[in-house]
């Protein structure tokens, strides 16, 4: 049986980001991951300038695919802005196996089954001993399940499924979309280009809202699909098949720490309320978890913000513009009004 300092189950960015910080601080690491990397991972693949920094990623020093948009095409009800902003996005094919590679800590394609706590060690599979145990499979982490699920049980009202499907394509348009509530989805769809002939699409929402609707996630999808071909931003879908996936955005959250056992991303639940963006509170929990085996401070959210980095702005944007667009279209309609009578 191998023995670690600290085993994390799962290599996605937070699990690469909680092991980097741990093996540069000399413990030793084990990452477990059912996947073999580089894998497929569904995600729009959208990140902020603030997930760089944390991750000391300078974007022109990136080796794989990142492209910079400088604003943001939003929709609304029929209305449309371009925000000033800085984002980026990257495949999380590389991305992904990029932060993982780079971490510095033993790497096994090994799917997690069982778990147990003896005379203070977790033993994994009878494969696998640690001191400290990192739950960073996301929402299905075989940690959470083990350990938190009874004690920290997830908001159903809070659970988000999505529809997307990430493929190559030529595209000719270089932004990046929003459409927010359209056709009564309580959430939003995206069109986002990806550097070098990929495109990303997709629709999400609250699970329970559209169920309560009576409504589908597919149906979504189909409308978005049908949306993109009128507007000729895609022409051709034959590259491959949407897939479904689900996670929760933050809520209430109660216990995240457990002896020494330790949840973090999307296996915690920290999608953020507005966006419903994983990466960057995921990465934020990382490193707060490696400071808190470290001994250098508790784990606690407290400094994770549960709303997106954009959200200020965009907030005071949205609320300034369409306000004045909505004047100006109330006044278009009194006066076409007038002239008619």
């Amino acid at each position: 049986m191998r023995h670690y300092d600290v085993i994390i189950v799962g290599g996605g960015p937070a699990g690469s980001a909680c092991a980097a910080q741990l093996t540069a601080s000399g413990m030793k690491t084990a990452v477990l991951d059912l996947a073999e990397f580089p894998r497929l991972k569904l995600c729009a693949g959208w990140v902020t300038p603030e997930v760089l920094d944390d991750l000391d990623i300078e974007p022109k020093h990136y080796p794989y695919r990142l492209n910079t948009f400088e604003k943001l095409r939003i929709h609304i009800k029929g209305l449309t802005f371009n925000v000033k902003t800085t984002q980026h996005s990257i495949r999380r094919f590389e991305f992904d196996n990029f932060l993982l590679n780079r971490c510095g800590a033993d790497i096994f394609n090994h799917n997690v089954k069982n778990i147990q706590r003896q005379n203070g060690k977790y033993l994994v599979d009878d494969r696998f001993s640690g001191d400290f145990l990192i739950g960073a499979g996301g929402t299905r982490c075989p940690v959470y399940r083990t350990f938190f699920r009874a004690l920290n049980p997830r908001a159903k009202e809070r659970q988000i499924v999505a529809y997307e499907l990430e493929f190559p394509y030529e595209w000719s348009d270089p932004r990046c979309h929003l459409w927010f509530i359209e056709n009564n989805l309580p959430g939003y769809s995206w069109y986002v280009p990806k550097k070098n002939g990929y495109l990303n699409c997709g629709v999400g929402g609250f699970s329970d809202k559209i169920k309560s609707n009576e409504d589908d996630i597919k149906k979504h999808w189909k409308q978005l699909v049908h949306k993109l071909e009128n507007l000729s931003m895609v022409t051709d879908w034959r590259s491959g098949d949407a897939h479904g996936y689900s996670y929760f955005m933050r809520s209430n959250i109660d216990t995240l720490r457990s002896d020494n056992a330790f949840i973090i991303g999307d296996a915690a639940g920290l999608a953020t309320l507005d966006l419903g963006e994983g990466i960057g509170p995921a990465v934020q929990s990382a490193r707060l978890a490696a400071d808190a085996i470290m001994g250098e401070t508790e784990y606690s959210l407290n400094t994770i913000h549960a709303y997106s980095p954009i959200k200020p702005w965009l907030r005071k944007w949205l609320e300034g513009r369409l306000t004045k667009k909505m004047l100006r279209k109330k006044r278009r309609e009194d006066i076409n009004s007038a002239v008619a009578h």
